[in-house]
């Protein structure tokens, strides 16, 4: 298979901090041209952020985007989503039995052990981060660099995660990457509609240089 080069995440907690609806972002991201939309909420699940996540869905598939949503096999379930999983999470093996042969699975790692283990489960592509430091997980794994992810070989796409910023986007391609998870750096200082499109515009043009 082959991913969007450009992953952005909708990170509900990130998205609070900067007073961003996660419907604008969406809407704002799908609009400027993300093929692809995780989203990412690791607090509890009320009805308020069920209702959410299944608006951003219905928007994904409108514009005909992947839709993926963090963690959580039973909400991808209900909403007919992509599952991504972590080493916490419901193990790959598990999540595609229930997922069933069609559905997008991605699974992260941290470190080259987790690495060549992660290249024995079902998953359709494999994250690998943080390549740079993060303020988007609490307690997250130490950052890797771009010199680890050039001495990695899979067999399927490689999703680079962690700290990703504009600056070095290219150089993480360059590493090895098919595709940038990014989070934070799609989110401007003050976020509208206009400034997100215009934002993920500005990414997807760098993405295709």
């Amino acid at each position: 298979m082959t991913l969007p080069r450009l992953y952005p995440i909708l990170d509900t907690a990130s998205l609070a901090r900067r007073d961003c609806a996660v419907e604008t972002a969406a809407r704002a991201m799908l609009e400027g041209g993300a093929r692809i939309l995780q989203f990412r909420h690791k607090g509890h699940y009320s009805r308020a952020v069920f209702e959410e996540v299944e608006r951003v869905a219905e928007l994904s598939r409108r514009a005909g985007a992947l839709f993926v949503v963090d963690d959580r096999a039973d909400i991808a379930l209900l909403l007919g989503a992509g599952l991504h999983v972590g080493q916490d999470d419901l193990p790959p093996q598990d999540a595609r039995r229930l997922l069933g042969p069609g559905r997008l699975l991605g699974f992260s790692t941290h470190n080259a052990a987790q690495f060549a283990a992660a290249l024995e489960e079902p998953a359709d592509y494999l994250a690998f981060g943080p390549i740079f430091s993060t303020a988007s997980k609490e307690n997250p794994d130490p950052a890797v660099g771009c010199e680890t992810l050039r001495q990695l070989r899979a067999d399927r796409p490689l999703v680079a995660i962690g700290g990703i910023q504009r600056a070095h986007a290219l150089a993480v391609l360059a590493a090895g990457a098919d595709s940038l998870a990014v989070i934070n750096d799609l989110l401007p200082e003050t976020c509208t509609f206009e400034s997100l499109r215009a934002r993920m515009e500005e990414w997807q043009r760098l993405v295709r240089a």
